[in-house]
C-alpha cells in the first residue's frame, strides 16, 4: 500500500525557516513534489524533484527561498523553506508521480499526502 506521510509543519515568524519531510512507502516514484493550498485558493505548485538525477523545479514565488532535496535510500523528500513570508501560509501537500514527464500540474501526480499546516506570522 502506497503512503506519503508529511511532517514538519508549524507556526513560524516571518523571516524564519521550516523543513518539511515526506516519507513514501510502498514503491518509488519518478517525481516527488510539493504543492500548497491557502484558504479560498486553488492548490498551487511549489516544487518537485526527479528521482533519477535529482533535477529540481520551483515555482517563481519560492525560487531562492525554498530548496527540495531527497534521500532515495529512505524514499524521503524534504522541503527546506527559508525567509518565510505570511503569504507562504497554507496547507502543504506532498505528491508523487509515476511519470518522468510530470511537471507542475496537480493532475500529473498519482499519490498525495494528508497535508501539513504551515503558518507564517507577520
Amino acid at each position: 500500500q502506497v503512503q506519503l506521510v508529511e511532517s514538519g509543519g508549524g507556526l513560524v515568524q516571518a523571516g524564519g525557516s521550516l523543513r518539511l519531510s515526506c516519507a513514501a512507502s510502498g514503491r518509488t516514484f519518478a517525481y516527488m513534489g510539493w504543492f500548497r493550498q491557502a484558504p479560498g485558493k486553488e492548490r498551487q505548485f511549489v516544487g518537485s524533484i526527479r528521482r533519477s538525477g535529482g533535477s529540481t523545479y520551483y515555482a517563481d514565488s519560492v525560487k531562492g527561498r525554498f530548496t527540495i532535496s531527497r534521500d532515495n535510500a529512505k524514499n524521503t523528500v524534504y522541503l527546506q523553506m527559508n525567509s518565510l513570508k505570511p503569504e507562504d501560509t497554507a496547507v502543504y501537500y506532498c505528491a508523487a508521480s509515476l511519470s518522468y514527464s510530470a511537471t507542475d500540474h496537480a493532475g500529473e501526480y498519482d499519490y498525495w499526502g494528508q497535508g501539513t499546516q504551515v503558518t507564517v506570522s507577520s
